[in-house]
């Protein structure tokens, strides 16, 4: 879902149902709704990397929304302007993965005036399974997508008559998509309302409204694509829609005009939305405009009501009006593919973000919560990474800088992985609701006072024996916050202010902080020199944090790379150090997702929120202050 939330297509100012490039394409993209309240509900989960892969098509183009639809897991593109969906590899263990569902839908027709009628609704085309095509039809045939580019064209409403003078509406533009394995799916553009003295609604996807000064016939429309136009009679008939006949006029040149078809309705996108109704028919004064409904505009009155144009990306037809009114422009069309990329059936939990990809089943936790099991899980691979440590807080006096905070601590038994070493194994029972905590990094933005640890992420539950991540140490800093074994944790804090050394690490004959399993390594040491103190790096999961170097504080040290979810996304670098003042114009680096030591009066950067990352030491400075470690991530894996 790395696309959700671009803005795609010309301005939003272009959003409407005008015409916008050449062949009456329009632009103005849109952010799902769906996929921004996802985003917010897990705390802007994209940020996290890692998290999204899945084993189904891959594809760009549109706007991506993933959703659940019983126990099938869907990506939708859906395209408010043209563009393509570009195809570049076909799906992995997804039944039918390659098979394709779309909706098409056509600009609707705008207005006539003149006692005109409705605009006709778009044509409507589906493919999805138990919803019917426009006209009453049956779903149409899904296409199995290969590896290559398929053009999509999104058709513009026609243009309403904004002068108000007597005349037809404009017919919609057709949408359609196309590729070099399928024929091309077209959507006719919806016909125009019929205006003053004209013959009658004109053709289209749906037919337009028929005029009522001399009861022109409703229009006609496109065989299983939507309904014909309503007829006129002393005043005015509504356009057809995609699920229903325009209505006739009724009464006398004050009566009731006819009310626009009704659209059809599909779930293509995730909600159930219903599109292309047709637009309601014009009346003179005195007299009842034409309803509509599912994207149609309102019929207008004669005298001071404009017709209502149809809605953006419905492919609504516009509503008509009597003469001297402005009559409605029909809504542009829209253009939905879908396809599956999992099934809710293969998860045997529930609990985190789930994702498929390599015949595994997938939970990313990126906030504390719990795993609830459905069923057994025999075997279990885990990543566990602890909050990182914050950077040392420098001393305001002197040259004494602070070390980088250290990276939270990592365990795995993730198979091949360097840090799975004598690490057990996990299974789980059913039903059963165990733990998941997720450790936050240690607080900083610190002037004065001690830096922090980060905090422990684990597994935990009544089967099994809790698997803890230590959280990353602190980096040293100055007096009043000297607390050596603050320094201590997953990865050590690098060494400054009154300590020398870096903290310790957690792993097989660590000095103070001896585990069988290694979880990271030690921070770096200060430098003592003739610039004064300069802060050690943090340690990482990877490697020892960098040693201070005669005012350039140390580098913190790298961390390590996990590729279960399908791409391989880097965790638990150590913060960097902190330099003299105005010795260093560059602050040292932290490693992946560590924060870099402050440059000069400038802040320690925080860690990378969901690496572990440790937090960057400040400088020697009253004005400086020193970086949050990152909160950390646990993941669980397991056969689908």
């Amino acid at each position: 879902m790395g696309y959700l939330g671009r803005r795609i297509g010309l301005s939003q100012d272009n959003g409407d149902s005008n015409p916008g490039a050449a062949g009456g394409t329009v632009g103005g993209g849109i952010l799902d709704l769906f996929a921004h309240g996802y985003f917010e509900r897990q705390g802007d989960i994209y940020n996290a990397p890692g998290i999204l892969p899945v084993s189904g098509l891959t594809a760009t183009g549109g706007v991506i929304s993933d959703y659940t639809s019983g126990s099938d897991v869907y990506r939708a593109h859906i395209f408010t302007s043209s563009g393509e969906l570009d195809v570049t590899a076909l799906s992995e263990n997804i039944t039918n993965g390659d098979s394709v569902e779309y909706l098409v839908v056509a600009g609707g027709g705008s207005g006539g005036t003149g006692q005109g009628g409705g605009g006709g609704a778009g044509g409507y085309r589906s493919s999805v399974v138990g919803e019917n095509s426009g006209g009453g039809a049956s779903a149409e045939s899904t296409f199995n997508a290969i590896v290559a580019p398929y053009t999509v064209s999104v058709g513009g409403g026609g243009v309403g008559n904004f002068t108000g003078s007597n005349g037809p509406g404009t017919v919609g533009t057709n949408s359609f998509l196309s590729g070099p394995n399928i024929t091309t799916i077209t959507s006719v553009g919806g016909g125009l309302g019929s205006g003053y003295r004209q013959s009658g609604g004109g053709p289209g996807g749906s037919g337009g409204g028929g005029n009522g000064d001399n009861s022109g016939p409703g229009g006609s429309a496109t065989a299983n694509q939507g309904y014909a136009g309503g007829n006129g009679g002393s005043t005015s008939g509504g356009g057809g829609g995609a699920g229903s006949l325009g209505s006739n006029a009724s009464g006398s040149t004050t009566g009731t005009a006819g009310a626009g078809g009704s659209g059809a309705t599909s779930a293509i996108t995730g909600t159930s939305v219903t599109r292309a109704g047709g637009g309601g028919g014009g009346v003179a004064a005195g007299g009842t405009a034409g309803t509509a409904t599912n994207g149609g505009g309102a019929g207008g009155i004669r005298g001071g009501v404009a017709g209502t144009p149809g809605t953006y990306a419905t492919g609504g037809g516009g509503g008509g009006n009597d003469g001297g009114e402005p009559t409605g422009s029909g809504g542009s069309g829209i253009v939905v593919v879908r396809y599956k990329i999992g099934s809710i059936t293969t998860a045997k939990a529930t609990g985190g973000a789930i994702s498929f990809y390599g015949g595994k089943t997938i939970h990313t936790f990126i906030s504390s919560g719990t795993f609830v099991t459905t069923n057994a899980i025999p075997s279990a691979e885990y990543f566990i990474v602890a909050g990182g440590g914050s950077g040392g807080v420098a001393s305001a006096y002197g040259a004494t800088d602070a070390g980088g905070g250290g990276a939270g601590g990592v365990r795995t038994n993730v198979s091949g992985h360097p840090l799975a070493t004598n690490n057990p194994t996990l299974a789980f029972t059913s039903p059963v609701t165990y733990t998941i905590t997720v450790g936050a990094g240690g607080a900083g933005g610190l002037l004065t006072g001690a830096s922090n640890q980060g905090a422990a992420s684990s597994v935990n539950g009544p089967d099994v024996t809790v698997i803890t991540a230590m959280g990353g140490g602190a980096g040293g800093g100055a007096p009043p916050s000297y607390s050596p074994t603050n320094w201590d944790g997953g990865s050590g804090g690098g060494g400054g202010g009154d300590d020398p050394g870096g903290g310790s690490g957690s792993y097989p004959g660590s000095p103070r902080n001896a585990q069988p399993y290694r979880q990271g390594y030690s921070g770096g040491n200060r430098a003592d020199g003739p610039f004064g103190y300069t802060g050690g790096g943090g340690g990482g999961a990877g490697a020892t944090g960098g040693n201070g170097n005669n005012g350039q504080g140390g580098i913190g040290a790298d961390g390590v790379s996990l590729s279960i979810t399908g791409t391989a996304v880097k965790y638990a670098g150590g913060g960097g150090g902190g330099p003299i003042t105005g010795y260093s114009p560059t602050a040292p680096p932290g490693g992946f997702g560590g924060g870099t030591g402050a440059d000069g009066a400038g802040a320690g950067a925080p860690g990378v929120t969901n690496t572990g990352g440790g937090g960057g030491g400040a400088t020697t400075n009253d004005a400086s202050i020193n970086g949050s470690g990152g909160s950390g991530i646990v993941l669980i894996a397991y056969p689908s």
